[in-house]
């Protein structure tokens, strides 16, 4: 009687794990799959989005500062995509910063040819 019981528990589980799984952000999606390890999934979640902050803010935000400024202004910046982790798992938060990095790459380089061309 209790294997009936142990087979509808993990029917069950398997059930809200592939409904959980079908509405992550396309990104966790991705690295769960990859893994098949949730812990894991999420590290590499924090890293991807850590990275692309730290692009973002590079690309578009980033002046010449002092180095403890710096580390400062960084470490605020790591804390706070613990958060943005957080959010991004069920948000395509991910893809966002994706999607800024690409567009203020493009207009870097788009800077640098007019610099480069003489017309700015």
């Amino acid at each position: 009687m209790s294997n009936i019981f142990n087979i509808g528990f993990i029917l069950a589980q398997v059930k809200t794990d592939q409904y959980a799984l079908d509405h992550f952000s396309p990104t966790l999606k991705f690295y769960y799959t990859m893994t098949n390890n949730a812990s894991v999934s999420n590290w590499l979640l924090w890293i991807t989005i850590t990275a692309l902050a730290i692009l973002v803010y590079k690309l578009g935000f980033a002046k010449k500062l002092p180095l403890l400024k710096s580390a400062i202004i960084y470490l605020f910046l790591i804390v706070g995509c613990l958060f943005l982790s957080f959010l991004a798992i069920f948000l395509p938060i991910t893809e966002s910063l994706m999607v800024a990095a690409l567009i203020l790459i493009i207009y870097k380089v788009r800077l640098n040819k007019e610099r480069k061309s003489g017309t700015i």
